[in-house]
């Protein structure tokens, strides 16, 4: 199973924001020495309490200079909101940097805020995002192209630099709603899914869907599924039960609101939207380590991340390690040195 950590590069009361590039550097090489596959940055707009990271592009060409080793991934770059040709030129230059270590994760995220203050309509996000697919993979090519989009036009374009990765650096679709799970299979995409609202068998029917789709559409390449999921350890069950106990809570009924106020389209969106932030909202600490967190000792999350792997058919988790953003780094670095040493080792 391929380990991976997810980072926000995260804002608390008394931290500078020169202190949260630091912290996030120095977690991202120690999960280089202690033997992680991945570091995934994630992207926030406009969002001061929570995260330093509007431009995990320029952080990715940071990271491929300060690591060897670690593949470096975009969870998520949201392409709507800026011009796809210029992505291209970004992501190969960090491909290039890094010696071809770049995963670029996709997606056009749920915060409408983020749009409107980028005076972009949220109502066109899904054909922005689609245009902006058709271009990455235009350009990253190396050859001459043109395209005329509703939203992007080009002509006689041609990238410098190419990708060290050919035909480019390997993509991965978040997925949350069941047609977008179809979606990501039927555009040949390896796949990010969140324990969030759903419960388990919800989850594994979506996955069940990508993987029949992705069968049926005849790729070449095998599927892959990566769970991105709170994760803690500690030596002790009573430590791990109950040191991240308040920062998971708070992240959850952060992640309630923050769906709550999102900016899904249509009714049955909606209606979905408002569905999984009362599920989350009306989950307790016990709900939240039985079946939508990772949390406990090393032999406690062998087990849980064993069933996971069956139940859900995954082939790999990114893990968020300071989820609501109250840990210490000390016990940030406890706890990923205990998966690395302890955990890790039993799905090799």
């Amino acid at each position: 199973m391929h380990f991976g950590t997810f980072m926000e590069f995260g804002t608390r009361p008394g931290v500078s924001h020169a202190e949260a590039f630091q912290e996030g550097f120095d977690h991202a090489r120690l999960c280089e020495d202690v033997g992680l596959d991945s570091v995934w940055l994630s992207e926030f707009h406009f969002m001061p309490d929570r995260s330093v990271l509007s431009s995990p592009i320029v952080v990715a060409g940071a990271l491929a200079q300060c690591t060897k080793r670690v593949r470096i991934g975009m969870a998520v770059y949201v392409l709507p909101l800026t011009n796809p040709l210029r992505v291209a030129e970004e992501s190969a230059s960090v491909d290039q940097m890094s010696g071809g270590r770049l995963d670029f994760g996709i997606g056009r995220s749920g915060f409408a805020r983020q749009y409107k203050i980028y005076n972009i309509d949220y109502s066109e996000s899904q054909a922005r995002f689609e245009e902006a697919v058709t271009v990455l993979r235009k350009a990253w090519s190396g050859e001459k192209f043109s395209y005329e989009g509703e939203f992007f036009q080009v002509t006689d374009a041609q990238l410098v630099p190419v990708p060290v990765q050919r035909p480019h650096p390997p993509m991965r679709m978040a997925a949350s709603s069941p047609g977008t799970f179809k979606k990501v299979a039927a555009e040949g995409l390896p796949l990010f899914v969140g324990l969030r609202g759903d419960g388990l068998e919800e989850l594994k029917g979506n996955i069940q869907v990508y993987r029949k789709t992705w069968n049926e559409m005849g790729h070449a390449d095998d599927s892959s599924v990566f769970l991105r999921v709170p994760v803690y350890a500690a030596a002790t069950k009573e430590a791990a039960l109950e040191e991240p106990r308040e920062c998971i809570t708070h992240y959850f009924e952060r992640q309630a609101r923050m769906i709550a106020a999102a900016g899904a389209q249509g009714a049955s969106a909606e209606e979905m939207r408002a569905r999984t932030a009362k599920a989350l909202a009306a989950l307790s600490y016990d709900d939240i380590r039985r079946s939508r967190a990772a949390i406990g000792s090393p032999g406690m999350l062998v087990d849980q991340l064993t069933e996971w792997q069956e139940v859900l058919d995954i082939d790999g988790v990114v893990m968020e390690l300071n989820a609501g953003n109250m840990l210490t780094e000390e016990q940030i670095n406890t706890s990923v040195r205990l998966i690395a040493e302890d955990v890790m080792p039993a799905f090799r």
